[in-house]
């Protein structure tokens, strides 16, 4: 067997170890709301998700909470906003897809400037990289 099928196997095995370990929760629940029963829910849950808002209707007080409170995965609100602020003032997609296609058509010229530039710009992508990873509270490492 290769070292490829080998690696494969381990890893689909400790998946289902994995799922095997996992505790069993009942089987979901699915309804069907019109427009505007949706529409009202969607007002009245205001921020809260969808089931754990009906969830709450339903149980009140008695209402489970699936999830730990506070167990959000942003650690540091206003380095996401930094970084949805950057995102969303840059022309990042629409200067990588330029990129793309000069490359895929032969004209872009590889200068220095160019290069440069490039260099630049992928610094720019793992700063807000970075950002990210640390406001969903993960480490970035070191980038090479």
């Amino acid at each position: 067997m290769s070292t490829l099928g080998h690696n494969f196997n381990e890893v689909a095995s400790e998946s289902v170890r994995r799922k095997a370990d996992a505790p069993n929760y009942p089987p979901p629940f699915s309804i069907r709301f019109t427009f505007e029963e949706r529409a009202r829910l969607d007002e009245a849950r205001g921020r809260k998700a969808l089931a754990a808002y009906i969830r709450e209707v339903l149980f009140s007080k008695d209402a489970y909470p699936r999830k730990k409170p506070g167990n959000s995965p942003v650690k540091d609100t206003e380095a996401l906003g930094r970084v949805l602020g950057a995102l969303g003032a840059s022309r990042l997609s629409s200067n990588l897809n330029q990129l793309a296609k000069a490359v895929n058509t032969g004209s872009l010229p590889v200068t220095p400037e160019t290069e440069a530039d490039l260099v630049a710009a992928c610094e720019e992508v793992r700063a807000i990289r970075n950002d990210l990873l640390r406001a969903l509270g993960k480490s970035p490492g070191v980038s090479p």
